[in-house]
């Protein structure tokens, strides 16, 4: 898979019932990681790491293209794919420096313990400490 393809999944599987910031939030979170030297230098070794994105360990296809049931979906994965390719092809960036995010529907053990930087719609978000 090339690196657009998999952004792209990632935002439409885990955002694509967000507004345009929440979209572009959870890519900057992937795009963090991949340019950290902590996680993969790789974006879909990124996305693909093991239990890192609930969508990649729920048992269904990753390919968004087998999620698509109506128009509000093929809507959804265009407008990931134009943010992944303005990411990782025009080298836009967000300006979120967070590395997690979740739900507010979850509480993850190591939530408790990361930076809080902020909401955006349902998802929360989070810097990893240095030393972790």
């Amino acid at each position: 898979m090339i690196a657009v393809t998999c952004l792209a999944a990632l935002i439409f599987f885990e955002a694509r019932g967000e507004s345009l910031d929440g979209q572009l939030a959870v890519g900057q979170v992937a795009m963090n990681r991949m340019e950290s030297p902590r996680w993969p230098n790789d974006m879909c070794a990124v996305a693909n790491q093991s239990k890192q994105f609930s969508y990649t360990h729920d048992g269904l296809s990753d390919n968004p293209e087998r999620h698509i049931n109506n128009s509000r979906d093929a809507k959804a994965l265009v407008i990931a794919r134009e943010i992944a390719e303005e990411f990782l092809i025009k080298g836009v960036r967000f300006g979120l420096t967070s590395t997690h995010y979740h739900t507010v529907d979850v509480s993850p053990y190591w939530s408790r313990t990361y930076a809080l930087d902020g909401r955006i719609g349902r998802h929360l978000f989070y810097t990893a400490p240095a030393n972790q």
